[in-house]
């Protein structure tokens, strides 16, 4: 058996989390961002992170799970995943939401 230390030290610091934060908040072209995002994470991280951005308006329109999975090929485990976050998350999904919102507005 592996052994694992008793206190293992936490997977990601606050300190590096919040530097990521700021690194994504300083770039305010969506080219540089999609940029970032490429070099950052491997292509079936990008390609879950998709999925789970594109359920979200479905689901705050009020789609049922398998509607969703029908329209859009995501599981139906990854819609309740972003079902459960946006009920008990952080708040990002609506955050980003109002940010997308406010943007085309203005334009």
């Amino acid at each position: 058996m592996k052994s694992r230390p008793i206190n293992p030290p936490k997977r990601e610091s606050d300190a590096d989390f919040r530097a990521l934060s700021r690194a994504l908040a300083a770039l305010d072209d969506p080219k540089q961002v999609a940029a970032f995002l490429r070099d950052l994470c491997t292509p079936a991280e990008l390609e879950a992170m998709c999925d789970r951005w594109k359920v979200v308006p479905l689901l705050r329109a009020g789609e049922p799970y398998r509607g969703i999975h029908d329209r859009t090929g995501v599981s139906v485990t990854t819609i309740g995943r972003v079902a459960r976050t946006l009920e008990q998350g952080a708040g990002g999904y609506d955050a980003a939401i109002e940010a997308q919102n406010a943007v085309a507005f203005t334009n």
